[in-house]
């Protein structure tokens, strides 16, 4: 499911759903988070707001970091099934292409795409523009500036970088 990183199993919209009951699921994001804020309170000591500011682990893991962040907000996950056919309306957090742009401070300027998908049919490219907003605001609170692109089709999607 997270391609063999042990731990907190998120939900990055591109796999089965979670087997948790809705409950258990939070309680689980809930302790996630925690722990998040502890390793930010632990790792950025020198940050005027330590907890405000990506940790080095989200850095290096940004669509776990991303996705943990996301469902913590209470926005739901896409999912697929077994044979990859989207189940459900939510977000999907991909690692972001590299863009070939310098990078600052040797991480890339993009870590992380997020786009707002559901099965065909369902009204998720109405939903794109709201959602996404959502999605931008719940990640401002944990240090992340998501900027919102559009393509010729009027498919909109973020950019996901921490905040400098």
């Amino acid at each position: 499911m997270t391609g063999g990183t042990v731990g907190f199993p998120v939900a990055t919209g591109d796999e089965e759903p979670v087997p948790e009951g809705p409950q258990e699921r939070a309680a689980a994001v809930r302790q996630a988070v925690d722990a998040l804020l502890q390793i930010r309170r632990m790792m950025n000591g020198t940050a005027a707001e330590p907890t405000a500011v990506p940790a080095e682990w989200e850095l290096r893991q940004p669509v776990r970091a991303i996705a943990l962040a996301l469902e913590a907000a209470g926005i739901a996950p896409s999912a697929v099934d077994a044979d990859g056919r989207r189940l459900s309306t939510g977000y999907v957090v991909r690692r972001a292409e590299p863009s070939g742009a310098t990078p600052r401070n040797g991480r890339p300027e993009v870590m992380a795409r997020i786009e707002w998908l559901g099965p065909p049919g369902s009204r998720a490219s109405h939903e794109q523009g709201e959602a996404l907003q959502q999605c931008t605001q719940a990640l401002r609170k944990l240090g992340w500036v998501a900027l919102e692109y559009r393509d010729s089709r009027r498919h909109r999607w973020l950019e996901v970088e921490p905040d400098s």
